[in-house]
């Protein structure tokens, strides 16, 4: 069906190669080239690509400490939309508190700031058996993908979290930007509608930071660009998860719903925003 068309990659002579900067380190435009095929069908898929604008003032040392903050935070909020998912669409109640117990370290740190990096190690994995409700025919495969990307989410986190430490950046709860706000305002209110425009959500936000992980890695230095392309294999499957159950769920071509999305998204990423952030539009003093 049309939007799973963007899950197909893309022959090679459809792809711009990358312009990097003469001092650019060649680990990073190798790794880079080896994921154009990956990164082909999340450009597709995508309505604008990320400005210019928006690279220039990211790459900024003095936004660092911002992009870092706010790439933590969004780890965490990725992994909380999933564990929603699971709780309110696919689990019996015990599996429910087993997973805001899995998620308590993390928002613990978040937002109460209690524990530190020591005590959040090896926390991503989940201690308790998930139990499916047997009365939902998509339980088991919404938990199969929403628990592999919590894992991977958090574990996320932590590696963020260890760059801050390592640089010296001090966590502090930063407001979100208008972005994923923005798309959930949309959202239909009755069901299964409202649970198709969350994955369909998900979808564009994950594939969203895919993309600029990409863009942003070629003007980060050596280890903040190799985490960056590391990420960007796991984003790339969030991405294609989100859509194949949003279908499946949905039962019926659904096209059209992604690509009113697309339209929405695609605004607010090419439009002036003046709140910097990972997933801002076009900085207001570039616009």
């Amino acid at each position: 069906m049309q939007p799973f068309l963007c899950l197909i990659p893309l022959k090679r002579r459809w792809l711009d190669k990358p312009k990097f900067e003469c001092n650019v380190l060649k680990i990073k435009m190798i790794n880079l080239d080896a994921y154009q095929d990956l990164l082909a069908p999340i450009n597709q898929f995508l309505q604008c690509s990320t400005p210019d604008e928006w690279v220039e003032e990211a790459k900024k040392p003095e936004n660092l400490q911002t992009i870092l903050l706010d790439h933590l935070l969004c780890e965490l909020k990725a992994g909380q939309s999933a564990m929603f998912l699971i709780r309110k669409y696919a689990v019996d109640k015990a599996s429910s508190h087993a997973l805001l117990d899995w998620f308590k370290p993390y928002e613990d740190f978040a937002y109460r700031k209690t524990g530190s990096l020591e005590t959040l190690k090896g926390k991503s994995n989940i201690s308790k058996a998930i139990i499916a409700k047997s009365d939902s025919p998509y339980s088991q495969d919404l938990i199969d993908k929403m628990v592999l990307l919590i894992k991977e989410e958090l574990h996320h986190f932590y590696q963020v979290l260890e760059i801050m430490e390592s640089r010296g950046v001090e966590y502090k709860n930063i407001p979100a930007s208008r972005y994923a706000k923005t798309l959930i305002s949309e959202m239909k209110t009755h069901e299964p509608e409202t649970l198709i425009d969350k994955l369909i959500i998900g979808a564009y936000i994950e594939a969203r930071s895919c993309e600029r992980f990409a863009k942003l890695a070629p003007h980060m230095d050596d280890d903040i660009a190799k985490f960056y392309v590391s990420l960007l294999r796991s984003e790339a499957r969030h991405y294609q998860d989100y859509l194949i159950l949003a279908e499946q769920i949905a039962g019926k071509d659904i096209s059209e719903r992604v690509a009113e999305f697309g339209r929405l998204e695609a605004e607010l990423i090419s439009t002036p925003d003046e709140d910097f952030k990972f997933h801002s539009g076009v900085p207001v003093l570039a616009a």
